[in-house]
């Protein structure tokens, strides 16, 4: 998607187009008064003043009207210089404006106006040079916000729009803006019964639905088959913890801000865990261990808790709870490259098998300028961060270094992808810590019979299950692959009538082979049962009329699909086992 604010024609477009719109407000309601008007990611808004008036979708219908009126007009936008004083007279009767004139500092700010007709707004510019160019514009949405973003202030009317050169960028842009809504996971988890929130649960904590702990199952069985032929034990933590373990790894100095408040029980305090490492720590120091143990790879899909502030909550992908497909291994220095490789390789074989193509590998490096936030051993930063690099280049794979990323107790490699909708984000993660087996005095026995400590790769291949499935879903647009369908076939009798019996037949055996199959037999004609199917977006319908009673087949359609074929039934009991065991990401007969 364009990002309004970094396109400098864009962003000079935007900024006027939001003048202009302050200009259609006035002129609807005079006694309107404006806070701030800027350009953003995703074009521009206005912060406005209307007294006790909330905006309706009418309203924003006017405004758009007397808009086009003020843009066919076409008024130069003129800038002017004043000063100090000049600004407080001009804006008295607009607190909100002199608001921003006071802050001003008066010897080094230089104060400008913009007026375009009959209609002059406080602003560093620069403007195009007429309202005549913002006329391809469209107003998206609106809502409250707080004056400064201090809820004890009042409640101003923000206004959203977005403005382009030429119509046809404006509607291949408002194209994009729909098809993002229709891909939006939020949207697709209510469509597809995946998930639900509940604000008497939580906000932040989702919970999942029949078809969405599904596929939460489907994925944990994929990643637990491949990690367990890579030699992965998996364990089973508490998702809260005693705080001596945090202050003990260090996460309760570093981390406190983003975890949960404590909670005093029986005189012990504990919080819910926001990261697992601590616990494996613990699991790894419950036994004595020689270097022929190692690399010792510990699992767990883990349920952690953050604290996220509620206006950064998003769906499944920004929550307050949430699973992570965690490892840690523990590894002699010896087979740092070895195994990092090895992580490396299974990141690049899952993206393949599911078919995620837009990402980039980036190696998160601590600040040398500003190491106060950092576990301190220079050595031992100098060391890792080589460590990796070196791996990284011996693989053969393109990445680029990003200062002061690091986690605090060691540098990390990210994968970093680009979802269908937003901005991207980090999916994989692969850390290397020194530090973490020290602070808890964990060793193994080396070959010669001294105690050394362990190195620990932190990793996790899904990142958390709750962020990826939100991620698939706005990838495939709710169109999964079979093996990951929440329901993989609906069988549809013609008639119940007269092809019941051998539907119920077919359900049966689809069961028997492990199947999810749904048997829509309602009382409804068939093309409504066929059109609820795609709206489902189940991969295969099966159409059971006559032909496919008598004659022991069954008519296969596909979802998105005009094509359709007949085979025996034990035909395609045989092909779709086989799609599914083999996780086919298309359906081929």
């Amino acid at each position: 998607m364009i990002n309004f604010k970094e396109d400098e024609k864009l962003n000079k477009l935007n900024h006027s187009c939001a003048h202009m719109m302050a200009q259609a407000i006035k002129h609807l309601w005079p006694e309107a008064k404006f806070w701030v008007g800027p350009v953003v990611e995703t074009g521009f808004y206005y912060d406005v003043d209307l007294g006790d008036k909330v905006i309706t979708d009418d309203d924003i219908e006017a405004i758009s009207k007397e808009m086009k009126k003020i843009a066919k007009d076409g008024k130069r936008i003129v800038r002017n210089e004043i000063s100090k004083d000049e600004a407080l007279k001009l804006f008295k009767d607009d607190p909100y404006k002199i608001d921003l004139i006071e802050r001003m500092d008066d010897n080094e700010q230089v104060i400008s106006t913009y007026t375009q007709g009959d209609f002059t707004d406080l602003c560093r510019g620069p403007h195009v040079e007429s309202v005549k160019e913002c006329k391809n514009f469209k107003l998206i949405k609106f809502s409250g916000a707080y004056w400064k973003g201090d809820v004890n202030n009042k409640v101003l009317q923000r206004i959203y729009g977005i403005c382009f050169p030429t119509e046809e960028e404006l509607n291949s842009y408002l194209q994009e803006l729909e098809d993002a809504k229709n891909r939006d996971h939020r949207k697709l988890g209510k469509d597809l019964k995946i998930f639900m929130t509940s604000d008497l649960v939580g906000k932040g904590l989702p919970m999942y639905l029949p078809n969405g702990y599904i596929i939460w199952e489907e994925l944990e069985n994929y990643i637990k088959g491949k990690e367990r032929r890579l030699g992965y034990h998996h364990v089973l933590t508490p998702p809260l913890g005693n705080v001596e373990l945090y202050k003990t790894s260090g996460h309760w100095d570093h981390y406190k801000e983003n975890m949960f408040p404590k909670m005093e029980v029986e005189g012990e305090e504990f919080v819910l865990r926001p990261m697992n490492c601590p616990h494996h720590m613990m699991i790894y120091a419950n036994d004595i261990h020689s270097y022929r143990d190692l690399p010792l790879r510990i699992g767990e899909i883990a349920r952690d808790c953050r604290f996220e502030a509620s206006g950064a909550l998003k769906g499944i992908e920004r929550v307050r709870t949430f699973c992570q497909n965690d490892a840690h291994l523990f590894v002699t220095p010896e087979q740092i490259e070895s195994e990092f490789s090895l992580v490396v390789n299974l990141i690049l074989e899952v993206y393949r098998e599911l078919g995620i193509e837009n990402y980039r590998f980036e190696l998160s490096l601590r600040d040398p300028e500003d190491k106060i936030k950092y576990y301190q051993d220079d050595a031992m930063w100098e060391k890792a961060e080589n460590t990796l690099r070196k791996v990284l280049d011996d693989i053969g794979l393109e990445y680029v270094e990003r200062i002061g990323e690091a986690a605090f107790y060691g540098p990390k490699l990210d994968v970093q992808v680009k979802p269908a909708v937003g901005n991207e984000y980090t999916l994989s993660t692969c850390q290397l810590d020194f530090c973490l087996p020290m602070k808890f005095n964990l060793t193994y026995v080396d070959k010669d019979g001294l105690h050394k400590s362990p190195v620990v790769l932190h990793r996790a291949i899904f990142g958390s299950l709750d962020r990826f499935i939100a991620y698939y879903l706005e990838e495939t647009k709710g169109d999964l692959p079979l093996w990951l369908s929440p329901v993989q076939v609906t069988i549809l009798p013609v008639k119940n009538e007269y092809h019941s019996e051998y539907a119920k037949l077919v359900f049966d055996q689809l069961v028997k082979a492990n199947v999810r199959v749904n048997l829509d037999d309602r009382d409804e004609k068939l093309s409504y049962r066929m059109r609820d199917a795609q709206t489902n977006k189940v991969p295969i319908s099966l159409v059971l009329g006559n032909n496919e009673r008598d004659n022991n087949t069954v008519n296969i359609r596909f979802h998105g699909s005009e094509k359709q074929i007949e085979l025996p039934l034990d035909e395609f009991i045989g092909k779709i086992t086989e799609l599914i065991v083999t996780r086919a990401r298309e359906v081929n007969f």
